[in-house]
């Protein structure tokens, strides 16, 4: 297969070779995290191009995203080489996706909830201190309208608001480190959306316990609202144990 010269790139601003782009990342991206290509395995630019039909300028902005990711390494003189999971960036949303969607995937739900049950209830906590006026009715608005739309089986707005909601949680705890995680924890949710792994209508505890975080965040109640968390991450990983079933 000849190599096409005239492939944009992502930048350049053509939609059919920022789409190309996509594609070629995600699918080495989902070989290397589901094990198809395991570590040690060797790839060039030469077989990305022949195998994609894509240029030689979007085959080497792809290895540079993966390599970005900790996926892959390149030497001088060596090439390109998969690396070992220990060297991933696994709070990468990416690559949290591209694991959620492989063979791996119940491994990756349970590290990502338990890393949720470690750091959401401390954030809630922390948001019953620190947030604002402003983010305090802003909880508030979208716990009652997450209710709303959660009884009507509304999934997909729903999940918006499920993001943002927990990300508004994060950032307005004041503690940089827990708002850096924003990103995974809306990859999660996103992902348990798109896995088909979230029911029809969320339960009506998850979502009576959405609204008690927001009230003790709005009540500057850091205990209730920790509590509260806890209590509906315990749902989270109770739902997650029955998938696994």
């Amino acid at each position: 297969m000849g190599k096409p010269s005239n492939d944009r790139t992502p930048t350049g601003g053509s939609a059919a070779g920022a789409a190309r782009h996509s594609s070629v990342l995600d699918t080495l991206g989902l070989e290397i995290t589901d094990g198809t290509l395991p570590e040690g395995r060797a790839l060039t630019l030469d077989s990305i191009q022949e195998r994609f039909g894509v240029s030689r300028t979007v085959a080497r902005e792809t290895m540079r995203i993966l390599e970005s990711m900790g996926l892959v390494v390149s030497r001088r003189r060596i090439g390109i080489t998969v690396l070992p999971r220990a060297a991933w960036n696994v709070y990468d949303p990416r690559v949290i996706w591209w694991r959620l969607a492989g063979p791996g995937r119940d491994a990756q739900l349970r590290s990502l909830t338990e890393l949720r049950v470690a750091v959401e209830p401390l954030a809630a906590a922390a948001a019953a201190r620190y947030a604002s006026r402003e983010q305090r009715a802003h909880l508030l608005r979208l716990a009652a309208e997450m209710r709303t739309l959660g009884e009507a089986g509304r999934l997909a707005p729903f999940m918006d608001l499920d993001v943002e909601l927990h990300s508004l949680l994060l950032t307005a705890s004041g503690n940089e480190m827990f708002a850096a995680l924003t990103d995974v924890v809306a990859a999660v949710l996103r992902g348990r959306t798109r896995l088909g792994l979230m029911p029809d209508h969320p339960v009506p505890e998850a979502l009576h316990l959405h609204q008690e975080v927001a009230r003790a965040v709005a009540d500057a109640d850091p205990d209730r609202a920790e509590h509260a968390m806890r209590r509906l991450l315990g749902e989270v990983r109770d739902a997650m144990t029955a998938d696994r079933d």
